[in-house]
């Protein structure tokens, strides 16, 4: 257990703990991201089936939805008493609601858009002439996406990733229903910003929310100067 009485930076050692939660939570949801988002963007870009505008509405609902509906039906899907929170538990003997695993799953769906519209924007970047020029060559539409149109469009792929990393930094309504506040297991970033605030522990709260303010510019500063060179 860290000793909440040594700081660094104004910040107790509990707050870093949470941080570095927050940082495995952020990596873990972008590369679960990276690994489906990617097949998902394809398919939106060029299915042609009237299932598609269904399903990239759905991905697109996190984006407008507040996040406590969110949560609220993440955690009814948690429940031991609904699938496919029931089939969970029977399969491992542990809930899903307020563990790490279930701040992931929660995580994924949030920030999905986040990840699929930059994704779909980068591979409609890429000319079609170039991937049809691959497929001339009898090369299987699946190797064409991967070693021909994801190469060609990586500067807008790594954009979306580095914006879903961003996201899930920032997220709070969704973690808080899901996983509450437990020190190590699912206390991200937000929530032990808010338990600050809610001590009224101000020079800590301005301390940890500037590294926090440092982190999400960075990363958007990223994303910022991918699309201005893309």
């Amino acid at each position: 257990m860290p000793d909440s009485t040594s700081t660094f930076l104004g910040i107790s050692a509990p707050l870093w703990q949470a941080l570095g939660l927050t940082v495995k939570l952020a990596a873990i949801t972008t590369l679960i991201l990276g690994i489906l988002g990617l097949p998902l963007a394809h398919w939106l870009n060029t299915s042609r089936r009237r299932i598609t505008p269904y399903v990239e509405t759905l991905v697109a609902l996190p984006i407008v939805l507040p996040p406590t509906v969110i949560g609220f039906y993440l955690l009814t899907a948690y429940s031991p008493q609904h699938p496919p929170g029931s089939w969970w538990q029977s399969a491992t003997g542990t809930p899903l609601a307020f563990t790490f695993t279930g701040l992931v799953i929660a995580s994924v769906f949030y920030s999905l858009p986040f990840a699929v519209q930059p994704f779909q924007a980068a591979l409609r970047s890429v000319p079609v002439d170039l991937l049809e020029a691959a497929t001339s060559l009898g090369t299987p539409p699946r190797r064409v996406f991967w070693k021909v149109h994801v190469p060609l469009a990586w500067r807008g792929i790594v954009a979306g990733l580095t914006l879903a990393f961003a996201h899930t930094l920032g997220e709070f309504g969704v973690v808080l229903m899901i996983g509450g506040s437990i020190p190590g297991v699912t206390k991200v970033a937000s929530i032990a910003l808010y338990d600050e605030v809610q001590k009224m522990s101000y020079p800590t709260a301005h301390a940890f929310a500037a590294v926090l303010l440092v982190m999400a510019f960075c990363l958007l500063f990223i994303v910022t100067l991918l699309q201005r060179r893309r």
